[in-house]
């Protein structure tokens, strides 16, 4: 993977970004830091101030894992896109009978814990969403048998869910169900973009690194695992950086 910041990634942002692109990103793992709590997650001043700029100067999105609810109030901006629940939630011209989505994640949810060794419930911490079910191991004595607990529960669960998994966690979401690339040709589309910037970190946003769309300037989050996406941040805390070259760029563009 070539790094944006570096002098050829540079070039390539250079060349891509200009003020009718479609600036997309991740929440947790891209503009706010992994923590160990995810209720907490809060996004950096400096990322938080960046973004309220460049949603003045561009369309931008955020596509996340988290319900819609749950991310508008840790953004401290308005997108003119929030997408929730890895692509499932506010898109627009798209309706969702929610409803019928929380009766399906409960009755995963109960499943579960039928299971599930008992002894291994408390060291889980489940995140029922609207549309998704998050179940985050990173607090198991052994995370490592964990996993394989929870796949072989998965395994079992019906209707079978498609299953996503993540930085110690498994993301359960209805199958058929809009994935985070179909989302980002969606708000293409819809705005009227015909290039998008992503930035994204984690394996749910391979739907989009996967896409290999020359549209589409794909940037991973982190170097520590394998991905589709051709260029890539060292890490989260490069973010800030990242905003502060687009910004340059369609500054310069709209001075």
């Amino acid at each position: 993977m070539i790094d944006i910041l570096s002098p050829p990634g540079l070039a390539v942002l250079r060349s891509f970004v200009t003020p009718q692109t479609l600036c997309a990103f991740d929440l947790d793992g891209t503009l706010a830091p992994i923590i160990d709590d995810p209720a907490a997650v809060a996004l950096p001043a400096s990322v938080q101030q960046a973004m309220q700029q460049l949603c003045s100067l561009v369309p931008v999105a955020i596509i996340t894992g988290r319900g819609c609810d749950d991310a508008r109030q840790r953004l401290g901006f308005t997108p003119r896109y929030l997408v929730g629940n890895h692509g499932l939630e506010g898109l627009p011209d798209r309706t969702v009978n929610l409803a019928e989505l929380r009766a399906l994640i409960d009755h995963w949810y109960r499943e579960l814990h039928r299971l599930l060794p008992a002894s291994i419930l408390p060291e889980l911490l489940v995140e029922a969403k609207a549309g998704s079910l998050s179940l985050h191991y990173r607090h198991a004595a052994d995370p490592v048998e964990a996993h394989r607990l929870l796949l072989d529960a998965i395994g079992q669960l019906q209707p079978q869910p498609r299953y996503v998994g993540g930085k110690y966690v498994e993301n359960l979401i209805p199958q058929g169900a809009p994935d985070k690339g179909t989302a980002l040709l969606r708000l293409m589309e819809h705005s009227g973009s015909r290039q998008a910037l992503f930035v994204g970190d984690d394996v749910t946003d391979e739907d989009v690194f996967e896409l290999d769309n020359p549209r589409i300037l794909s940037v991973c989050v982190g170097t520590e695992r394998p991905t589709a996406a051709r260029y890539a941040l060292q890490d989260q805390t490069a973010i800030a950086q990242l905003l502060r070259q687009v910004l340059l760029l369609v500054g310069d563009d709209h001075g």
